[in-house]
């Protein structure tokens, strides 16, 4: 062992070089297998987009695509391949250069710091497969030659706006589809949820690309402008809701996490890691204290508005919940999935929980004859609908569970919500039509594609 110690001893004395090429050569080699795809893209995607994008595009920078990244902004380029020293982006994020960013957000960790360094250094090659580079971001509407899956809508407080969901925008129709008002265009290839505020000022969508990024977006109604975007997790967001106040948004993720969010700032307020898989849906309480989740687990928890705490599970668990809403003016709920089965709860337990207790259980709906997509109550609490992959919608008594009508339209409902003046009802799905019935009877009153076919597949003639 001497003699080895030794050797190297006499080897770093004599010939350093040798040990300074090896470092160098380590270093290189770290450098190169640092790749825009696969360590950068990703960083870009969840920590930055939600500011540098075509609807936002803060500072004249767009981050939706390499060369508009290396493009830079109003302050000039954002990066000078092998020298990290004067790229721009690597003095934001470290904090070299003032405002650090993310603005307003926690910075990067130095081990991403670090890979920015390493790949701009190397080179800050595109190695993005061809087969897998996102067409650009636009604000340009999408054109269709098919109408989309609609896998939200939602009725504006006032009834005069019915926002839907369609590829990579919201499209706001006059409330009696007669016609379309704006097209919000924005970064998610999909929007899962919709819904306004009590205001009606504001219209929140979650949604996201993917196995790429989930995105909140907040739209001004009134001048259809993106207000702010918010990027979390990894894959699609789910059933978002507004508190009553509407100053938070809460919201279910693919990661198995339920996440509060400020709307004035989309600033992070609470992540909740109480479900066991998907969290598909959530619902605030009356007076915006609790919060109540479903999801992939089969457990609708009840959880702390303010500090995030689990309280309790308000069922027992029969299969997969994928949908919830809330009673207008009471701390109750109904939800369903894959049992076809709407269970209607209480939040409140009215005694001490028991082994297999169920007691705050208020009633179960009929069997449907498919599993259950979405739920809604009517504005004044009296009925409530259920939609999933049967073709028909029933809309039910709330305090007797008696049907009162039943609306047919094509198999596989995905959306669906209550006009203010309870009168009507709005459904939509896999067909990409948008149905509204007369509540009373579930006669169809009108019925449209809320997307505008300039490409079609096939000629007429």
């Amino acid at each position: 062992m001497k003699s080895l110690l030794t050797r190297a001893l006499f080897l770093l004395l004599v010939f350093p070089s040798c040990f300074a090429d090896v470092t160098a050569s380590t270093e290189a080699k770290e450098a190169e297998n640092v790749s825009y795809f696969r360590d950068i893209w990703p960083i870009l995607q969840r920590r930055c987009q939600g500011c540098h994008q075509p609807s936002v595009k803060q500072g004249n920078l767009d981050l939706t695509q390499y060369q508009t990244f290396r493009n830079g902004g109003k302050s000039g380029p954002a990066f000078v391949a092998q020298d990290s020293g004067n790229s721009l982006v690597l003095a934001l994020v470290s904090g070299k250069r003032e405002p650090r960013m993310p603005l307003g957000q926690p910075p990067l960790d130095p081990d991403q710091i670090k890979l920015f360094q390493r790949w701009i250094d190397s080179g800050a090659r595109d190695d993005t497969p061809e087969a897998v580079k996102q067409p650009a971001a636009t604000t340009e509407p999408p054109s269709y030659s098919l109408p989309p899956v609609v896998t939200a809508l939602a009725y504006s407080p006032d009834g005069t706006l019915l926002a839907v969901s369609g590829y990579r925008e919201v499209l706001l129709h006059r409330s009696d589809g007669k016609g379309l008002q704006g097209r919000l265009v924005g970064l998610s290839d999909r929007i899962q949820s919709l819904v306004f505020t009590a205001d009606g000022r504001t219209l929140i969508a979650s949604g996201g690309t993917p196995a790429s990024f989930g995105e909140l977006q907040v739209w001004d109604v009134a001048t259809r402008k993106l207000q702010r975007s918010i990027t979390a997790c990894n894959d699609t967001l789910f059933g978002a809701s507004v508190s009553p106040d509407g100053s938070k948004v809460v919201f279910g993720c693919s990661d198995n996490t339920v996440r509060m969010h400020e709307v004035a700032t989309g600033k992070e307020l609470l992540k909740m890691g109480h479900h066991e898989n998907w969290v598909l849906g959530t619902a605030f309480g009356i007076d915006g204290s609790r919060i109540v989740s479903v999801g992939r687990d089969g457990a609708a928890k009840l959880a702390s508005a303010a500090n995030g705490a689990f309280i309790e599970n308000i069922n027992l668990l029969h299969g997969e919940l994928t949908a919830i809403a809330r009673h207008p003016s009471r701390d109750s709920v109904v939800v369903g999935g894959a049992e076809r089965i709407p269970y209607y709860y209480m939040m409140d337990r009215p005694r001490k929980m028991l082994i297999a207790d169920e007691s705050t259980l208020i009633r179960k709906f009929d069997r449907q004859n498919g599993e259950i997509f979405a739920l809604a109550f009517s504005r004044d609490g009296r009925k409530v609908a259920v939609a999933g992959g049967a073709s028909e919608v029933p809309i039910y008594d709330v305090e007797e569970g008696k049907r009162l009508a039943t609306c047919q339209g094509s198999a596989g409902i995905y959306a669906l919500d209550f006009h203010p003046n309870g009168k009507e009802i709005a459904t939509s799905g896999f067909d990409g039509r948008v149905r509204i019935y007369a509540v009373d009877s579930g006669k169809l009153l009108k019925e449209f594609v809320p997307v505008p076919i300039d490409k079609p597949l096939i000629s007429s003639n």
